[in-house]
């Protein structure tokens, strides 16, 4: 049977740990170490074998109408419903939404990162010195969802991110865009492909957006530069032969304009959050695994080799002004031994974890403490819950009572973007 991105990287039923003694560990006891985080390394990519991305994007501007992301949020085509309670099994409920009944059913689009505006400045709003409220959800899709090894779908179309205006809470709406790689034709032409990758993690940082890449690292994509393409053809990607220059349907592309490969000891790029309470900021990667063993074997991982297979979280330090990571070597690594990560997002040493249970079990939000050994879980999450984005109490612009923590869920008819209390309360 092929192995999709789905049936590779989605949760099964919980197993239980066992402990170093051959103990079992509870799912509430899970182990965590620290260890060298000098083994994890990137490299800094500007460019792609079709050229530097800063040319392939300046060439597509020649051809097309720039625009940014505040003009996304301002031309929002789509309207989700404002959830007035906990949806599901979701526990310490805050606030959230639902999609259209169209995304609600979809099978082949499936949510899977999510980010906000208040990742992207540290005040909630967008841009800087703006009012925008804004939710980011990135989506895969899938051309085999029922996961019995025949494509129902032949046109793989990528990835699709989601803007959705919170501003009036009540009343959100949203507008898919389809992220998309820079690249030359054949004949020279400037044009884009879509990109084939899972998405599991987003995280929004000022102007720029990072998107994990399973097995290679981060991709990197600058939410000022998108462009206007027509829209008549819902199955062409790029420059078609009528001249003119579509994105499967969707009004506006994302080009990426950057990568960050993995240069050190193999590392499963699962998700990714944000840390604004570290000196200075910084964001931290995830594994996922299946039964608490991290699988390198299902695809081309960059890097020098796999080293401990036990899942873990790793930082690399953000740099303020101009939003690019500010050093290549991670500044911190820890192992826990908890099994289908699906989220991370941390505060200094205390660590978020959302882990998934399958399509009939409800989630959790779990906590751990840098090197402490074991992992409390905080609340229930959804039904198919995962990445995970903090959203502080200070955020002067757009604040809660108290910090909430952002969750999206995947499966269709159970899809949902929600905040909990962080606490848990």
């Amino acid at each position: 049977m092929a192995m999709t991105r789905r049936t590779i990287l989605k949760g099964l039923a919980a197993t239980p740990l066992v402990a170093a003694a051959g103990t079992l560990l509870t799912p509430a006891e899970a182990e965590a170490a620290t260890i060298d985080a000098s083994k994890f390394s990137l490299t800094s990519r500007p460019s792609n074998s079709h050229g530097g991305f800063t040319d392939l994007i300046a060439g597509l501007a020649t051809k097309l109408t720039e625009v940014d992301a505040t003009t996304v949020i301002a031309d929002t085509n789509r309207s989700a419903t404002h959830l007035t309670g906990a949806p599901g099994t979701v526990e310490a409920f805050a606030t959230g939404f639902a999609w259209d009944s169209g995304d609600q059913a979809v099978d082949y689009w499936i949510p899977q990162g999510v980010t906000t505006s208040a990742d992207a400045y540290g005040n909630g709003v967008y841009p800087a010195g703006g009012t925008n409220r804004v939710v980011l959800v990135s989506w895969y899709f899938e051309t085999d969802p029922d996961d019995d090894g025949v494509d129902e779908y032949a046109l793989d179309k990528g990835l699709r991110l989601t803007f959705v205006d919170q501003t009036t809470a009540t009343e959100p709406t949203y507008r898919h865009v389809l992220l998309v790689e820079p690249v030359r034709t054949g004949t020279g032409e400037y044009s884009f492909n879509p990109i084939h990758k899972h998405a599991g993690g987003v995280l929004w940082y000022g102007n720029l957006l990072y998107v994990v890449d399973t097995y290679k690292g981060l991709r990197v994509f600058d939410l000022n530069t998108l462009f206007e393409v027509a829209t008549a053809e819902t199955d062409v990607c790029g420059l078609h032969t009528d001249g003119f220059y579509y994105g499967y349907g969707y009004r506006y592309v994302l080009p990426q304009c950057h990568a960050y490969d993995n240069a050190g000891t193999y590392l499963r790029y699962t998700t990714i959050g944000l840390d604004r309470a570290s000196t200075p900021d910084s964001l931290m990667v995830s594994e996922y695994s299946l039964s608490g063993t991290v699988d390198y074997t299902d695809g081309a991982f960059n890097g020098t080799g796999p080293g401990t297979t036990t899942p873990k979280v790793v930082r690399w330090n953000l740099d303020y002004t101009d939003r690019q990571i500010a050093s290549l070597t991670a500044s911190e690594a820890v192992t826990v031994a908890q099994p289908k990560i699906q989220g991370v997002v941390s505060r200094n040493s205390t660590h978020y974890l959302a882990t998934s249970a399958g399509p009939a079990t409800k989630g959790s939000l779990r906590t751990f403490t840098s090197g402490a050994s074991t992992a409390g879980a905080v609340c229930d999450l959804a039904i198919g819950c995962e990445d995970l984005s903090y959203h502080s109490s200070g955020a002067s612009g757009w604040s809660y009572g108290e910090s909430v923590i952002w969750n999206v869920s995947e499966y269709a008819g159970k899809r949902y973007v929600y905040a909990v209390h962080a606490d848990g309360s």
